[in-house]
């Protein structure tokens, strides 16, 4: 939205292709915490049109467990050292916590944190124990009625019915970890939200620094009605102080003969294509777990496919036409693909979000660094930065609560 010479971007959204950032981005901004992505650990993978769409953890909190391809339950393979104690031992325990028994027993591990859960089916399917399609099997038939199903979790029957004609009353779910929110984003002032380029605001999930490594559940609404009011204020603010941005009608010209380029090459290079290949690259080489050939691999492929992505060519007219809309998206995807790729080969541990196979411990010495991604002429330039220490009292707060 503009506003004089004020620019406030908001974003939040599962299903986005990261125009924000980009915009952002391409505006001269700076971004930051692009290397913590968080994967929610359950999302549809069959058939290919519904690939990602969310499956929700109340089919876990409901009693849902977590099969590999061979029938075991696996999540109890999984307990992090730090959370034993926390969770049940044994499928019995786990079982009676379900039905209600909870004061002699403890939660399932399916409910384990999103990070866990997703790294552990993550690691199944790598090891050979996923279903053919690529996923694991999320079965709640076997512990719940039909009837209880669907009156607690009438959305998913009705979802998993239409879109894979599965009746999850009857059958598991066919489901793996998918992306669910970017951590990263443009970085701002705390107090206006205005980013380091003058008149430009950013809030919600394309702002950066408001969840550290990893969010926490229900921290995204906060993050938009607190820091969202705070840049609509600031962008007002800085509106009436300043005068209308002057936009040429050249610069207005180019842009529109750069969106209608793909419908000149009708040959070209399917824009579908494209974006499922750079869905392919980022989930194999920069996905859950990463390690520095992987993500060297990324880059050298994101290459590539930029080349691809200046080729994409679509029929039809310019309504409601998907191929064009796709055509379009690539130049974001593969800028926020980039950063995503860069900042997280820079950082060299695991934190939050981030999980490096060739760095798997945190480094206090990076705890306090930032890695900030910035436009440099027509190349993508990464630094590192540091950041003040946390206040004594909260890190006392922090502590405790750990």
């Amino acid at each position: 939205m503009g506003i004089g010479k004020a620019w406030q971007i908001t974003s939040n959204s599962w299903e986005y292709t990261g125009d924000g950032h980009a915009l952002a981005y391409e505006a001269g901004a700076e971004l930051i915490d692009m290397e913590f992505v968080q994967f929610h650990p359950t999302g549809m993978v069959w058939p290919p049109s519904v690939r990602g769409i969310l499956v929700t953890e109340g089919v876990r909190g409901e009693g849902g467990v977590l099969k590999n391809a061979t029938g075991e339950r696996f999540m109890f393979r999984y307990m992090p050292d730090m959370f034993k104690g926390d969770f049940a031992e044994t499928e019995a325990e786990a079982d009676a916590w379900v039905k209600g028994e909870r004061k002699q027993n403890r939660r399932p591990p399916e409910l384990l944190t999103r990070d866990v859960v997703a790294k552990a089916i993550t690691q199944e399917i790598a090891e050979g124990r996923g279903t053919p399609h690529g996923g694991v099997l999320l079965d709640i038939a076997s512990k719940q009625g039909p009837d209880y199903i669907k009156q607690k979790l009438p959305s998913m029957y009705h979802q998993f019915k239409e879109l894979a004609h599965v009746d999850i009353t009857k059958e598991p779910m066919e489901i793996g970890p998918t992306i669910h929110y970017v951590m990263g984003g443009v970085k701002v002032d705390a107090e206006t939200q205005e980013s380091t380029v003058p008149g430009l605001f950013a809030a919600g999930e394309v702002g950066g620094g408001m969840h550290g490594a990893n969010r926490l559940g229900g921290n995204s609404l906060s993050d938009l009605l607190v820091f969202g009011r705070r840049a609509g204020l600031h962008a007002a603010e800085a509106a009436r102080r300043g005068s209308p941005p002057h936009i040429s009608d050249s610069d207005v010209d180019i842009t529109m003969q750069e969106a209608l380029a793909p419908f000149e090459r009708e040959a070209g290079e399917n824009p579908f294509a494209v974006q499922s290949a750079l869905q392919a690259v980022m989930q194999r080489d920069a996905g859950i777990i990463r390690d520095r050939h992987g993500l060297e691999t990324a880059l050298a492929e994101l290459d590539k496919l930029k080349v691809r992505a200046l080729e994409v060519g679509v029929t039809g007219s310019r309504e409601y036409n998907p191929g064009w809309h796709t055509a379009i998206d690539l130049r974001s995807l593969l800028s926020v693909s980039e950063a995503t790729a860069r900042a997280a080969l820079e950082r060299t541990e695991s934190r939050g979000g981030h999980t490096r196979s060739d760095f798997p411990d945190s480094d206090e010495r990076q705890a306090r660094e930032q890695i900030v991604v910035k436009q440099e002429g027509a190349r993508m330039t990464v630094r590192r930065e540091a950041q003040p220490p946390i206040p004594a009292d909260l890190l006392r707060l922090i502590k405790e609560g750990a």
